[in-house]
């Protein structure tokens, strides 16, 4: 995510511009509060919140790993920004992260879906990752 600089008066004026034309508008943000309310100020109809921490410390203890992405979650939520997330989701974690914050609208999970479709092939890939997110 970025930090809150002289930018974000720039990136404000690019989204403003950018939504004239009917587009959405989301940002890729670290999960805390603070990203949130920055991508409020700058206008943003969404956020993406970048999962590799979570991905990196699911293993070690899932729930602590996915408590500031529910906690920035429902913050987003209760203040009409819509929900993404991505970066390292996988089989293994994808559908714990989904049943923890089920309003996560979309997931970016195309590197380990290329990686997995070599093992299990497109067609099979495709279907487990549906069952992941479907079953959360």
């Amino acid at each position: 995510g970025w930090k809150k600089s002289d930018i974000d008066l720039d990136l404000s004026e690019v989204i403003s511009s950018i939504k004239k034309n009917g587009s959405k508008v989301s940002l890729f943000i670290d999960p805390t509060i603070s990203m949130v309310d920055l991508a409020l100020e700058c206008g943003a109809d969404r956020i993406e919140l970048y999962t590799g921490t979570y991905a990196e410390f699911f293993k070690k203890d899932k729930y602590l790993a996915v408590k500031d992405y529910i906690k920035s979650s429902e913050y987003a939520l209760s203040k009409g920004l819509d929900i993404n997330a991505g970066h390292d989701l996988d089989l293994e974690n994808l559908q714990f992260l989904k049943t923890s914050i089920p309003k996560i609208h979309e997931v970016s999970i195309g590197h380990a879906l290329i990686s997995d479709s070599l093992i299990f092939g497109l067609e099979e890939t495709i279907k487990l990752y549906k069952s992941k997110i479907k079953s959360s």
